[in-house]
């Protein structure tokens, strides 16, 4: 049974998995922007939206934990000086998934753009 068991394994050991979410997290920092499979975006984006909660507490705690964790001195810069103060205002969801409509041509594996939000794109409210 899966109780209480989440994430994906992705047929990787659980170090590559580790690694590959952190270089798809400090991508995403640097670049704002990334092209990626659609389970790959799902899983970074809890790394990603965890990152920048710490960045938006802006203390030495977090900036050494955010450090320990992403490895990349530039994007942890880039985080705290930039990202986190961008979605001080916001409680939640700094980033989304957008599904591509083509697949993947090597292996067909359905592809995903992962973005930060700007801050103009709030949804709309709904009708009641």
């Amino acid at each position: 049974m899966r109780h209480n068991v989440d994430g994906r394994k992705l047929g990787r050991t659980a170090t590559h998995r580790r690694a590959l979410y952190k270089n798809l997290v400090i991508a995403l920092i640097t670049h704002e922007r990334i092209r990626t499979t659609t389970p790959k975006a799902k899983e970074a984006r809890r790394l990603a939206e965890r990152m920048i909660t710490f960045a938006k507490r802006g203390d030495l705690h977090a900036r050494r934990h955010v450090a320990s964790i992403l490895n990349d001195k530039k994007a942890v810069q880039k985080l705290f000086d930039e990202l986190g103060p961008r979605y001080s205002e916001r409680q939640g969801g700094y980033t989304r998934v957008l599904k591509l409509s083509g697949l993947r041509k090597g292996d067909a594996a359905e592809m995903s753009v992962l973005e930060f939000v700007k801050d103009g794109d709030r949804p709309k409210k709904k009708r009641s």
